[in-house]
């Protein structure tokens, strides 16, 4: 089980991350987003920042696919999100070295090829996360 404190220090964790000032959490390298709390928008209700879920770069339409195929009970998305590739995780439901793995692709697939040092290059934050 993981929670918003979690992925704040895995994200920054990792090189050149900076996390942009929010209500929940949003992190960036080199000017674009990797992972951030769900905006979760109801019809006729102001938007609610959720930070039991992470919205989360994916790189691609069938990247996306293959998660909310493969793993229902982690991933969803929403028709606002139709198109893009970004996925909403239950952190509720991730486990310490999941979620690792997850942040830290998606902080790959988004920072220049120089700070990720090449395509086996995988940075980050050992999984610390002994919280049951």
């Amino acid at each position: 089980m993981a929670d918003a404190d979690d992925v704040r220090r895995l994200a920054l964790a990792l090189p050149h991350v900076v996390e942009i000032d929010s209500d929940g959490f949003d992190f960036r390298v080199a000017d674009k987003g990797f992972v951030w709390s769900y905006p979760e928008r109801r019809p006729g209700h102001p938007r609610v920042l959720r930070t039991d879920v992470a919205v989360l770069y994916v790189g691609d339409e069938a990247e996306k696919q293959a998660l909310l195929l493969g793993e229902p009970e982690l991933f969803f998305t929403t028709p606002a999100y139709d198109g893009l590739p970004l996925v909403m995780l239950r952190l509720e439901r991730v486990d310490a070295g999941r979620l690792e793995e997850l942040v830290t692709d998606a902080w790959r697939m988004r920072a220049p090829e120089s700070l990720v040092g090449g395509p086996e290059a995988r940075p980050g934050p050992p999984a610390d996360l002994t919280r049951s």
